[in-house]
């Protein structure tokens, strides 16, 4: 499969089979969002595997978006090893360093037959302390996975045409 019909097969799942994900797939999953890069390669990205029945409890609690996933992933980023813009102020990469990490993740989820979503509602700094994260680790995103119990929604194909998105300068 080349890398655009991997991208094209990807879409945000929001239902999944009550099917545990292998451990070897799982392992895989993790091993691509270990190598991502991160700016300065500081890799400040923690990837929290919730599997446990009183972890997916607790998030299920927070947000309606986990989805009864067998596993939810939460990406995190330790503010202390984030790159800092030397001259700009307010730039920081956590964030996009997160986003890095999560895209690995999810494209290597797809290829390996497993679904994902990628989920922004949820409240960050509540989660933190439900989890009782250490205080410099701040959520940034969480994402469900597991074997997809639905199809693509109609949405998912519907792009909008190439010079609606580019821009040539």
């Amino acid at each position: 499969m080349t890398f655009l019909q991997l991208a094209n097969k990807r879409y945000s799942a929001r239902k999944y089979k009550d099917q545990p994900i292998e451990k070897e797939k799982l392992d895989q999953v993790l091993e691509a969002g270990r190598i991502a890069p991160t700016a300065k390669n500081n890799q400040p990205v923690k990837i929290y595997v919730l599997q446990s029945k009183e972890a997916l409890e607790k998030i299920s609690t927070l947000t309606p978006c986990a989805f009864n996933a067998p596993c939810v992933l939460m990406f995190a980023y330790d503010e202390t090893l984030e790159w800092t813009h030397p001259d700009e102020e307010g730039i920081h990469s956590g964030v996009e360093d997160c986003s890095i990490v999560a895209t690995h993740v999810m494209l290597e989820a797809t290829d390996l037959g497993l679904a994902t979503c990628w989920v922004n509602r949820f409240p960050n700094t509540k989660t933190a302390q439900a989890f009782q994260l250490p205080d410099t680790m701040k959520p940034v995103l969480l994402m469900p996975i597991g074997y997809a119990d639905d199809e693509p929604s109609i949405r998912h194909t519907q792009r909008k045409d190439i010079k609606e998105i580019v821009e040539y300068l």
